[in-house]
């Protein structure tokens, strides 16, 4: 499974409208070429992990429908917290498969995560979600295939080494670890919200790596050096998950628009 990750556009109504001084279509429209040009084959899933519309409009989403339907990639969409999850739903519903969700893609799974909380910054996934996690993950402990499990979700679940960005994480995010780090197939953990990257390893498992993704408009920190030197360019990520159970990522950069 090849998986090219997008994050927090954070989009407007207006396709010409500004934010932080930037006109976010353009640059994540900017992202899309740059990006599909770098990687080395056609991905099977684009994956943008939150924050896709800064003023949480319909406009907004129906912005970002009409960007990504001529590409003719499947899609998967995370809800973050500049996210609202019903107007996403209504614009984007019968493009793309949208958080919560669990997919199988050539050889490997994805599981979506929600961590959208109504008027907060932090991230929750709450009880029900939780248990369904639960329910997935148990499913998969009888499945023979085991294949290989890639779980992505907008917030970060382990603090990063900034304190602001610490306060507004994923707020039950040790309880969503102890249940993955239980699954022997686990290969990776991606998330966005921090506009920088930041390479970790999920707790309890260091062979797992836990990645954030930069963003495709703004770019925040860093917390630690980019490994491309250009931690102030727009950027991405791409994830390969592999049937035997490997996994390779890269970090993706490119110039402004």
């Amino acid at each position: 499974m090849h998986v090219l990750q997008l994050s927090d556009p954070h989009l407007l109504a207006g396709p010409t409208d500004t934010y932080r001084g930037r006109r976010p279509m353009q640059w994540l429209a900017q992202g899309l070429r740059e990006s599909l040009a770098l990687v080395p084959q056609p991905p099977d899933l684009l994956l943008l992990s939150g924050d896709l519309c800064q003023d949480e409009s319909l406009g907004g989403y129906v912005n970002l429908r009409r960007l990504l339907e001529p590409l003719a990639i499947p899609l998967a969409l995370l809800p973050g917290n500049h996210d609202h999850p019903m107007l996403l739903r209504v614009a984007l519903g019968r493009t793309a498969v949208i958080a919560p969700a669990l997919l199988q893609l050539n050889g490997a799974r994805l599981l979506l995560l929600d961590s959208h909380k109504a008027g907060a910054t932090a991230g929750w996934l709450g009880t029900a979600q939780l248990r369904w996690v639960a329910e997935r993950l148990g499913q998969l402990r009888e499945d023979p295939a085991r294949l290989p499990l890639l779980v992505a979700v907008h917030h970060p679940p382990v603090p990063i080494g900034d304190p602001v960005m610490d306060a507004i994480a994923l707020l039950d995010g040790q309880a969503l670890l102890r249940q993955l780090r239980q699954v022997p197939e686990l290969v990776a953990v991606v998330f966005g919200h921090i506009h920088q990257h930041w390479a970790g390893s999920v707790p309890g498992r260091p062979e797992v790596p836990l990645l954030g993704c930069p963003s495709t408009l703004c770019g925040f920190g860093p917390v630690q050096p980019c490994p491309l030197g250009r931690p102030g360019d727009p950027g991405g990520r791409w994830l390969v998950a592999m049937p035997e159970g490997g996994f390779e990522e890269s970090l993706l950069r490119w110039l402004p628009p």
